[in-house]
């Protein structure tokens, strides 16, 4: 099997500059490797080059599968893992920008959740508890 190529220059600016836009400041990201079962069979591992970030009690990853191929999740900790419904991409922008709205999504549940807002609170207009952005 050929080796997946590393984050490119390119690629890891593209995903510090969408970690600025989302966040408003810098977030330093972490280049690692993950072994994941890319194939049928489970004992085959592929060591796949991978991108990690951590912010707002969430840690993210990103790893690059192929030639712009891209698989991603987020985590709070070995219970609490979450993917996007999609398995891989191949659009490295549209993978991070999805895992980004995902977890926000995330959060904001949580955070009504917390609140003590329920579904139909939330559905109403007049409703003013707390804005979650």
């Amino acid at each position: 099997m050929t080796a997946i190529p590393d984050f490119t220059e390119a690629e890891r600016k593209g995903v510090n500059a969408i970690l600025l836009e989302r966040y408003g400041k810098l977030v330093p990201i972490q280049l690692a490797d993950s072994e994941l079962q890319l194939g049928i069979d489970p004992a085959d591992l592929s060591l796949c080059p991978t991108i990690y970030w951590n912010e707002r009690g969430a840690h993210f990853v990103l790893c690059k599968v192929g030639e712009s191929r891209y698989r991603c999740l987020f985590f709070y900790s070995e219970a609490e893992q979450f993917g996007t419904g999609r398995e891989e991409y191949d659009n490295l922008d549209t993978c991070v920008l999805t895992l980004l709205q995902v977890q926000s999504d995330h959060e904001r549940q949580l955070a009504n959740i917390s609140s003590g807002a329920t579904a139909a609170t939330l559905k109403n207009d007049d409703y003013d508890g707390p804005l979650v952005i």
